[in-house]
């Protein structure tokens, strides 16, 4: 079973060009924290520094049974990427308007932390209306397809 946190603002506020998936590095206290589900996306994003690429902004609040060893809440995470990805993604991010933005995070089958990335370019706010106005259509439309039947 895959535990899946999605980060619902985000869709709201980017728009998404590009996807990759990454490796993230935690702490004992914060993989056990991230499998019990306590964590908020807030206003995270991910940065590139030098040739690696740190998640920015990542609440996973302390682990409750955790004693003098756990961990800062809002610690910035080191990515795991492949050099030749990272290039990639910041000759990418370079062009105007373009960041990284974490869309999902999860635990895999084999137990191991994941974040999905979105290169995303960020939406002016008469395109989040009309992103609101779509939304509500297509909610209005399945609702009437429910009744139909």
């Amino acid at each position: 079973m895959v535990k899946r946190f999605k980060n619902r603002k985000a869709s709201f506020q980017y728009y998404f060009v590009e996807e990759v998936e990454a490796g993230i590095s935690l702490s004992g206290t914060e993989i056990k924290s991230l499998r019990d589900g306590k964590m908020n996306f807030k206003d995270s994003y991910a940065r590139i520094d030098g040739n690696e690429v740190w998640l920015v902004n990542l609440h996973i609040s302390p682990y409750e049974k955790g004693t003098y060893f756990n961990h800062d809440p809002e610690r910035k995470r080191k990515l795991l990427l492949h050099k030749r990805e990272i290039k990639r993604l910041l000759s990418k991010i370079e062009e105007k308007g373009m960041t990284l933005v974490p869309k999902e995070v999860y635990i895999n089958d084999r137990g191991l932390a994941k974040v999905l990335l979105a290169l995303a370019k960020g939406k002016h706010t008469y395109d989040k209306s009309d992103t609101v106005k779509e939304r509500d259509e297509a909610r209005d439309m399945a609702r009437t397809m429910k009744n139909w039947k």
